[in-house]
């Protein structure tokens, strides 16, 4: 077993560590699921958040009367081992010890076993807010599941109102998020009240979007919502293959149709893979002239999990085969004041010309770097690669870029295409100025 004093980090098949959203435990109580928001005692008794949904953390060995604590009415405490007599439910004997910090929520179940629900300080945060959809995507990294998981919606009410109140954004995920209807408003109207300040990400396809009634209860509930919406094609066959659902593209533009007529912020999202690199400068021009409006696009590389998996032949190109057409698409978009991005894409397998658009976007859950991005001098901005991508999802351009760089905001914000030059010799500049001429 882990322990306070010998933190444990969880290593990836990659050879590369980090920390798992999972772990077992001790505890001597029934917690019954319920999310608690880890905190060391100081922050517990000032921070503001509910008592019994708080679980202080000892771990630290810090002098707290456990007397004291039960007496507040705090829900738990954690420990490193477990505490006879106590007047309060002991999580103890975590296995793997650092995946619990102060700040994160966690769900206990009665088998002992231990998630994150929220982690303080990850380069994302997202809630799971079902698994059941109305689209069944070629490489869907989270295959939809029929079960009744409605549970989450109580769960995830609960959850909010212990997620940290600086949290930048907060992405809403699924399944199909839409299919929760009235709920999903009342999910939107909770964020909004205990994290004023954070943007909402809501990741859809759009398609139930196209019902005007629930398009506009949707969009009165969200204030500083961002929705995510994929299209995968100019034409409706394509999109409508992708997607293994037929009409899906007609509904999917009238959904974006009516969220923007509401003044809705829209991000297009185009994942990368065989069935859609084909006629990237063509799709680009489509969402172009059809919604320009967009507030941003994105041209995302290919998870390999779920049925992306079972689907390789059909989905997976190596980047270095198509990195030219994903340029020229990027710039026709960047070009004409859209602001476009890539994700999820190593810098090493990307023209240099377009490094400014690239961004680190990969959850630092499932991040991953291999023993070839040793030494690089931009592996700090690099996207790396999921840590489910195997040899045989790795582009053969993969290599360690020599030489340094400078600090200018074009990838990560932190390098600039254009310059490899000494770090702090040259101004910060703009995509434009950076992009070969």
């Amino acid at each position: 077993m882990g322990n306070a004093q010998t933190p444990c980090r969880r290593v990836s098949r990659l050879g590369i560590t980090m920390l798992a959203l999972h772990t077992q435990a001790l505890t001597d109580s029934a917690l019954n699921g319920l999310p608690l928001k880890v905190l060391a005692p100081s922050e517990a008794f000032e921070a503001g958040y509910p008592y019994e949904q708080v679980a202080v953390d000892l771990r630290a060995q810090y002098p707290v009367a456990l007397s004291s604590l039960a007496e507040a009415g705090f829900g738990a405490v954690v420990a490193a081992h477990a505490i006879p007599g106590s007047p309060l439910p002991v999580i103890h004997s975590v296995k793997t010890d650092q995946v619990i910090a102060p700040g994160d929520v966690i769900r206990v179940r009665g088998n002992g076993m231990v998630s994150v629900l929220y982690r303080r300080g990850a380069n994302a945060s997202s809630l799971l807010v079902t698994e059941q959809c109305n689209s069944h995507c070629l490489m869907c990294s989270q295959p939809p599941r029929l079960e009744a998981d409605r549970w989450r919606i109580d769960e995830i009410l609960k959850l909010i109102p212990l997620i940290d109140r600086n949290v930048p954004a907060l992405a809403l995920t699924g399944g199909e998020p839409t299919l929760l209807g009235g709920q999903l408003t009342e999910i939107i109207e909770r964020i909004t009240t205990f994290l004023p300040q954070t943007q909402v990400n809501i990741l859809t396809n759009g398609r139930l979007l196209a019902d005007v009634a629930l398009a506009d209860r949707l969009t009165e509930a969200a204030r500083n919502v961002l929705w995510a919406i994929p299209v995968y094609g100019h034409t409706a066959a394509r999109h409508d293959f992708v997607v293994q659902a037929m009409g899906a593209f007609d509904a999917t533009l009238n959904g974006i149709y009516n969220l923007a007529e509401r003044q809705a912020a829209i991000e297009i999202r185009v994942v990368l893979h065989r069935q859609t690199v084909g006629r990237l400068k063509a799709l680009a021009d489509f969402i172009w002239r059809t919604m320009p409006f967009a507030a941003h696009v994105t041209f995302m590389g290919l998870e390999p999990m779920g049925y992306a998996k079972v689907n390789r032949e059909l989905l997976y190109l190596d980047p270095l085969d198509y990195r030219d057409e994903l340029a020229a698409a990027v710039w026709y978009l960047h070009d004409r004041g859209i602001h476009t991005s890539i994700y999820n894409t190593p810098l090493c397998v990307l023209p240099r010309e377009v490094w400014p658009l690239a961004r680190q976007s990969i959850s630092d859950w499932k991040n991953a770097f291999i023993e070839a991005c040793d030494g690089c001098a931009v592996k700090h901005a690099c996207s790396g690669f999921f840590a489910s991508a195997g040899e045989g999802w790795r582009s053969r351009a993969i290599a360690a870029i020599k030489g340094e760089v400078c600090p200018c905001p074009g990838i990560g914000e932190n390098l600039c295409g254009r310059c490899l030059v000494g770090r702090g010799q040259v101004p910060s500049c703009s995509p434009e100025e950076q992009r070969p001429r």
